[in-house]
């Protein structure tokens, strides 16, 4: 259980490593301590918030044809930038620039996380 917590963790911070270097207006401190902390951030908000946010959505999630869940991953993310910024913790800070950033970042973590779950079976 606890190994697939740090993998689950590692992937996050890999993923969001890949965020950094490949989407514009997104920009942090911390070096490896800020990946590790995000990694941990958005494993909480995906096990406890995104299954509320997808029961709550799921007529639009119907409507949409599951293209809503873009919309979500992108709330995620930003949940996650206000969490980093809110919890104070020694030069761990991130920005991004605007709105789209969010839907563009939360679009490229998909696609890494989901590759890297397939390279890395976490079961």
């Amino acid at each position: 259980m606890l190994k697939k917590i740090i993998i689950g963790v590692v992937l996050n911070g890999l993923a969001l490593y890949v965020v950094t270097k490949f989407v514009p207006d997104v920009s942090y401190t911390g070096g490896i301590k800020f990946f590790a902390f995000g990694g941990l951030v958005i494993g909480t908000l995906n096990t406890f918030v995104k299954p509320l946010m997808k029961l709550l959505s799921f007529p639009l999630m119907l409507m949409t044809v599951g293209l809503f869940t873009f919309v979500i991953n992108a709330v995620i993310f930003w949940l996650t930038v206000v969490a980093i910024n809110g919890i104070s913790i020694s030069d761990i800070t991130v920005s991004v620039g605007s709105p789209w950033t969010y839907l563009i970042g939360a679009v490229v973590f998909g696609l890494t996380n989901w590759i890297l779950h397939i390279v890395v079976h976490n079961k």
